[in-house]
């Protein structure tokens, strides 16, 4: 199957593959060759570079990880089968009528579709539809575009980047809970631990090499994620003020004919470091060949994460932007309660009030 971000290798193949045919027959060459010839060299000249690319590209795909692998669907609340976890009681708080607008990072899907479960009319909540739906997941950079645009009420999600906060003219964040931003490699990568100096060597380009944080001898691949995203400026928020390196790109075709490059898919070369938050890494995990780094030897567990050993342990929040809909405070009351707190515990996301297994 060919790639459509690919698309324009196979054509450039192509058009070589008939270039070199057509200078054969012009110079005469074609002519010298036996009648069998005369069909095998044009057919091998095309042939073999489009089953070389082709391979090359089905090994990319299958190394390469997205988020949007996590089917977010099985999550959506009311639905039979839903993952979305439940309160074992009734909810002390529920919304009606005109309902809260909500959107927010894809990582926090899971713990939205559980409030929502928890406290709003039971119905068809689709995730990806925002002209049908109140409760989306839009990834975090697009969920802060449509608060500024006040599109929405509220927004779950890490907090804003510099420039995200600037589209804001009625912020506020409350903290509701802790999340680990993790780093990962290849699980047959020697290395296990890293501290935040060798992370910020490496993805300021200072470190080039596994073998000077004590693996073997090769060159450091670190994949970054698009501008705006939640992982991107947790990574920006882990540098500080030191800049960081370009990261792998691809090229491909806008729709005026032109190339343009846009941050690689995290592949999970033998090489290779990425990071993202904890609830996509473990998912990962489970069936992609990855492991999680220690950071100062710390875990990046529930234990790490509640206690703070964990350095980089940073809150996500419920954002606002300035709304007219009244159930907003309340619910948000609700959410930092001991109900609102379980849920975010069930979703295996440590809660910002409560110790594990503690409730109010």
């Amino acid at each position: 199957m060919v790639s459509s971000q690919n698309g324009y290798v196979y054509t450039w193949i192509i058009l070589i593959a008939i270039l070199i045919t057509g200078n054969l027959y012009l110079l005469g060459v074609n002519s010298k060759l036996p009648k069998i010839g005369k069909v095998l060299v044009p057919l091998f000249t095309l042939t073999v570079p489009l089953a070389g690319y082709g391979g090359y590209e089905a090994y990319i795909n299958h190394i390469e990880i997205k988020d949007a692998e996590v089917d977010l669907t099985v999550y959506e609340p009311f639905k039979r089968g839903s993952k979305a976890a439940s309160l074992e009681e009734a909810s002390s708080f529920s919304v009606s009528g005109n309902v809260p607008r909500m959107d927010g990072a894809t990582a926090l899907y899971p713990v939205i579709a559980s409030f929502v479960q928890a406290v709003y009319t039971e119905g068809d909540y689709p995730h990806d539809n925002t002209s049908q739906s109140p409760v989306a997941a839009s990834k975090t950079d697009v969920a802060y575009v449509r608060l500024a645009k006040r599109d929405v009420d509220i927004i779950f999600a890490a907090g804003p980047s510099q420039d995200q906060k600037s589209d804001m003219k009625n912020l506020e964040m409350t903290p509701i809970g802790k999340e680990a931003f993790v780093f990962f490699v290849h699980k047959s990568n020697p290395v296990d631990s890293l501290t935040i100096e060798e992370l910020q060597g490496i993805y300021s380009g200072k470190i080039t090499s596994w073998n000077e944080v004590g693996g073997s001898d090769k060159e450091i691949i670190a994949f970054q994620r698009p501008e705006g995203s939640g992982s991107q400026t947790g990574l920006q928020n882990m540098m500080g003020e030191i800049p960081i390196m370009e990261p792998p790109a691809d090229q491909q075709v806008d729709g005026m004919g032109g190339v343009i490059e846009k941050a690689s898919d995290y592949r999970n070369y033998r090489n290779a470091i990425g990071f993202s938050y904890r609830f996509f890494a473990t998912n990962m995990v489970d069936s992609k060949g990855i492991k999680l780094l220690k950071i100062d030897n710390v875990e990046p567990d529930t234990e790490g994460i509640q206690s703070g050993n964990y350095p980089l342990t940073g809150e996500f929040y419920a954002v606002t932007n300035g709304t007219n809909n009244p159930q907003v405070e309340p619910f948000i009351d609700w959410i930092t309660s001991g109900q609102g707190q379980e849920l975010i515990q069930k979703n295996r996301l440590c809660s910002d009030s409560l110790m594990e297994g503690e409730k109010k």
